[in-house]
């Protein structure tokens, strides 16, 4: 099958490799497959855990699971995965897996009358083709998320994780409707003092593990204190597909590090030529009124002249290397006038010293 699968809907698929599996190129052929068929990758990399993947997948408010595995311990690993969905009443998420020949036959049809969604073997690729998986996975995620909205807004200040993760999925896929439950989020987030540190620089200058490093920071110094994330990638603008990335460099979101005081969402721009989503001020009243005590805005990778990260907050740092060129491209990048802070990073590359004095 080579005919890509049309969806009628945004699709947010989160991928990952399993526990104690260091093989991750079957993933990311299929995750770029996804991709290029018009999904959201949110893609957490390898050696994820269960417990990571699911609160991922929570936070993210994903349609489906996707996960290659071939470290022998299928049969526990997408069990112990399902069990946690349903018991955070997430069975909504469809989960799907792969293994090549380390998965048999008989370990396909006794997970999938589990509960698992499907199991592609080696067969199923044979017959169906890349494509055709894909389209398969990609015909079962086909459904809205943020459409049938009850009580998540009155769940906020308890700081819901699933009521959170709904509403911004609200926002993005059905502004107009979801306006009027919406209103309410401005007015009951006016009062707090909640400080927005927005992000950003050129692509690749290691935005997303400074950030990290913040967040393993800020859970080690305030152990009383909640941080909120919100994370844009650019969308593409052929396909309309997107890799979320950000998540691979993150290791201090890990839930059993700071004990559900971190929420993350990655966002797509679905727009092209521009840094942050159409919706990042909803999101960021969503924010503020479950109340959490810092939020990192992180755009995506920025050219010389986008200052969008400034009317949306508070303290804004730049996040560049030493590797611009000529001392002449820094009056280029508008950034330099508005940022706070600016942060020259990966300084142990030649020439950092000449770029902290220029």
């Amino acid at each position: 099958e080579t005919t890509v699968y049309q969806p009628k809907h945004k699709i947010r698929i989160l991928t990952a490799a399993s526990l104690f599996d260091g093989h991750d190129a079957a993933i990311n052929i299929m995750r770029r497959i996804m991709q290029s068929s018009g999904a959201e990758i949110i893609h957490l990399g390898h050696n994820r855990s269960a417990l990571e993947i699911v609160d991922a997948a929570i936070q993210e408010d994903v349609q489906g699971i996707a996960i290659t595995s071939y470290q022998g311990g299928h049969n526990e690993f997408f069990k112990y995965i399902y069990d946690l969905l349903k018991e955070k009443n997430c069975g909504h998420i469809k989960l799907f897996g792969g293994g090549g020949g380390t998965i048999l036959p008989s370990e396909i049809t006794d997970l999938q009358q589990y509960g698992i969604t499907r199991i592609y073997s080696p067969d199923d690729g044979r017959h169906m083709g890349l494509q055709g998986m894909i389209n398969d996975l990609l015909k079962q995620c086909d459904f809205e998320t943020g459409a049938s909205l009850n009580g998540e807004v009155k769940e906020l200040k308890a700081g819901n994780v699933r009521a959170v993760a709904r509403l911004i999925s609200a926002v993005e896929n059905f502004p107009d409707t979801a306006k009027e439950l919406l209103a309410t989020i401005p007015k009951s987030s006016s009062n707090k003092q909640t400080l927005v540190l927005g992000i950003t620089g050129t692509g690749g200058a290691g935005k997303s593990s400074l950030v990290d490093e913040i967040i393993r920071r800020f859970i080690l110094d305030f152990p009383e204190k909640t941080i909120g994330i919100l994370s844009v990638d650019p969308s593409k603008r052929r396909t309309g597909g997107a890799l979320l990335g950000d998540r691979i460099r993150m290791n201090a979101i890990h839930p059993e590090f700071h004990h559900n005081r971190v929420f993350m969402r990655s966002l797509a721009t679905r727009q092209s030529n521009l840094a942050l989503s159409p919706h990042i001020k909803n999101a960021l009243d969503i924010l503020k009124a479950a109340s959490f005590d810092l939020i990192i805005l992180e755009t995506s990778g920025i050219g010389q002249s986008d200052t969008e990260i400034i009317d949306f907050s508070d303290v804004s740092l730049y996040v560049m290397t030493p590797e611009y060129g000529a001392a002449t491209q820094l009056e280029k990048i508008d950034m330099l006038d508005f940022a706070d802070l600016i942060a020259i990073n990966k300084f142990d590359k030649r020439g950092a010293l000449d770029a902290l004095r220029d």
